[in-house]
């Protein structure tokens, strides 16, 4: 017979029977922590102010490096001008290179009260001319540049950076008064110290970088006045939704809500709807499984008041019989019920799926079915092929729902007649096959929409039932991906009797996966 509830659970020790000495159990070391709830207005802070406050010592960086050179521009040009003045001092008398500077052009070189000027005049070969002695030379590579060109440099002299400005000036006319000799070149330096242009760049500086730690706080200000402006309407959803009702499971109006939170709202009326709909079956579920009890319920309670009642023997007996069948109906009833609900709440995750043999699970299932069948006077037969079919399952739930395809065919099959479990594979479908085949009156085609919901009842059938075997078989079904086909039986010539064909297609298993399975 179909194991119910308390057959499954018997083998589950009772709380009463655990030792008392046992000590209580410990947490699992590896229990995953609780992740750390986040701020959506700190984390959108976050990545605002991070960069912002990462970008701008780069930001100041570059100030620097522009105002060094904008100041370093007009200098340049100062001192551009103050090495042609000395170059064109530059003479050459007697063979000999002279560097007479008149006091106006001394002058030019010493105006400066904050930046020392250093010149230097040298020969072809160094000698030196006037000026500085201890001026630093040019790079060697710059003695082949283009005369009368001014190039810039920088150097450090007596312990000071200083801009260096350079010019070599060819005496052209002196070396062809010379007969043809080798030109006579003179190199010009004047050095200048960087106080000025420092004092520029900083002034620079100060004039672009003081006003941002005044804007600075400004901007932050605006930033977190923005964010809190534009994460309010989630606020709002958030007490429009605490201020409804537990039992408010109305959608969310999407207009009311900015564009990028409407996804959310509609994921959010979508999830209400399907809870809605869930909770209005359970309470229809409920509803209809306590109009169910009150059958074998109120049978047992009339039938024992009768007994009390009764003072005959035979009358006594004949209510305790009624008795029985009222309470054989209500464990019945109670354990589809519990069988239904095992099978709703069943995921892969609760019982993972496995191999399953399903040729081997069938042929136990009817063998728990043959005393029944004897019971019922009818033939219960099994077919089968000469090779395994592989499916991927849960053992336990295939039994049921097998064990509720075989009871209802018993129960609508005529005594004398047979019902024939079959299982075969489909190999151009990949799929296994399992069928039950009986030889009763039939399902007529308008009723097979509705033979596998709750409580559902064929009109003028007096076989004794629930209801729910077809819809546990359904719900199984589905959670293995079967498919489910209702039919006659192509077997029956009795047109009184044409018999019921439930044909369950699963998907099979090839052999080298439940090889590797098993490896």
């Amino acid at each position: 017979m179909m194991s119910d509830a308390n057959d499954l659970d018997a083998h589950a020790p009772a709380v009463s029977d655990l030792p008392s000495s046992s000590p209580p159990p410990r947490e699992r070391p590896d229990k995953p922590q609780e992740r750390i709830q986040r701020s959506l207005f700190g984390e959108i802070l976050d990545w605002m102010l991070v960069p912002l406050l990462l970008l701008w010592p780069v930001s100041i960086a570059i100030t620097y490096l522009a105002a060094k050179s904008i100041a370093n521009h007009p200098f340049d040009r100062a001192l551009e001008d103050k090495t042609t003045v000395v170059a064109q001092q530059v003479k050459e008398v007697d063979g000999r290179l002279v560097a007479s500077l008149p006091a106006s052009a001394r002058d030019i070189l010493r105006a400066d009260d904050i930046d020392y000027v250093y010149f230097q005049v040298t020969g072809r070969n160094g000698e030196f001319v006037a000026g500085d002695r201890d001026m630093p030379a040019p790079p060697a590579e710059d003695e082949n540049s283009q005369t009368g060109s001014v190039q810039f440099r920088d150097d450090t002299l007596r312990g000071s950076d200083v801009r260096v400005a350079y010019v070599y000036v060819d005496f052209h006319r002196q070396a062809a008064r010379n007969g043809g000799q080798e030109p006579r070149v003179a190199l010009v330096q004047v050095a200048e110290t960087l106080d000025k242009r420092s004092q520029l760049a900083n002034e620079i500086i100060k004039g672009v970088i003081l006003p941002q730690f005044i804007i600075l706080p400004i901007a932050l200000a605006l930033v977190w006045f923005a964010l809190s402006r534009g994460l309010s309407p989630l606020t709002e959803l958030q007490q429009h939704i605490s201020a409804r009702r537990p039992d408010d499971l109305r959608p969310i109006e999407p207009g009311q809500v900015p564009e990028e939170i409407s996804p959310l709202v509609r994921s959010l009326n979508d999830m209400l709807g399907r809870l809605a709909q869930t909770i209005q079956m359970q309470k229809r579920f409920i509803a209809d499984a306590a109009h169910q009890m009150k059958t074998p319920l109120a049978g047992m309670r009339m039938q024992s008041e009768l007994a009390l009642r009764e003072s005959d023997p035979k009358e006594i007996h004949r209510s305790l019989e009624q008795l029985s069948k009222s309470s054989e109906s209500a464990t019945r009833l109670v354990n589809q019920l519990l069988a239904l609900a095992r099978a709703e709440n069943q995921t892969p995750e609760a019982k993972p799926f496995a191999p399953i043999e399903l040729s081997e699970l069938a042929r136990d299932v009817v063998q728990d079915w043959v005393q029944s069948s004897f019971t019922h006077r009818i033939d219960l037969g099994f077919e089968q092929p000469g090779h395994p079919i592989m499916v991927q399952g849960n053992a336990v739930m295939l039994r049921e729902m097998l064990s509720n395809l075989i009871d209802n065919a018993l129960r609508y099959t005529p005594a004398g007649g047979s019902v024939t479990v079959r299982v075969y594979p489909d190999e151009d479908q990949g799929r296994a096959m399992l069928e039950v085949e009986d030889t009763g009156p039939g399902i007529p085609p308008a009723e097979r929409i509705h033979v596998f919901e709750r409580f559902y009842r064929i009109l003028g059938t007096n076989v004794e039932g629930s209801g729910l075997g077809l819809a546990i078989v359904r719900e199984i079904a589905q959670q293995h991906g079967a498919e489910i086909e209702l039919s006659n039986s192509p077997h029956s010539q009795d047109k009184r009797f044409p018999g019921t064909l439930f044909r369950v297609s699963l998907p099979m298993q090839r052999r080298s996966a439940f090889i590797e399975d098993l490896g």
